[in-house]
């Protein structure tokens, strides 16, 4: 008696695709899964890098700004001494801070920029939610 062959089906599981949607270019009907068309892909690139040159042009450089070689070293100093995040020591975690922030946003008062009192040491995330409500 001969033993029947099995025969074993191999499934592969694939993530099924994004479905198509039209570009977001105004007046461009061609379907993507992207947000852009691979026509317009690099025309949006184009644009985002000149409206962030324009940006920077406005908002100059990190020395005119203030934080220069001097502001690196005072910097660091005060990293050393506060080597916590403030805001999660708050809720009882610990995490190395990264960055010193000003309390009340300096907007160019020297002054203030350099007073000590005005500084906290915070870890990235605290530093880029707090700069995101914009204090």
């Amino acid at each position: 008696m001969e033993t029947p062959l099995i025969a074993i089906e191999r499934h592969t599981n694939y993530m099924p695709l994004k479905p198509r949607h039209e570009c977001y270019r105004v007046n461009c009907h061609e379907l993507t899964r992207e947000t852009y068309c691979p026509g317009h892909t690099s025309d949006k690139k184009q644009q985002s890098h000149e409206r962030n040159k324009r940006y920077d042009t406005k908002r100059g450089t990190a020395a005119q700004r203030g934080y220069g070689g001097r502001w690196q070293r005072a910097r660091e100093t005060y990293l050393r001494s506060h080597p916590l995040c403030v805001e999660c020591k708050t809720n009882s975690f610990i995490t190395p801070s990264t960055t010193v922030d000003h309390i009340v946003p300096h907007r160019g008062d020297i002054k203030l920029f350099w007073d000590t009192n005005n500084w906290q040491a915070l870890c990235k995330m605290h530093h880029d939610k707090k700069t995101a409500r914009g204090e």
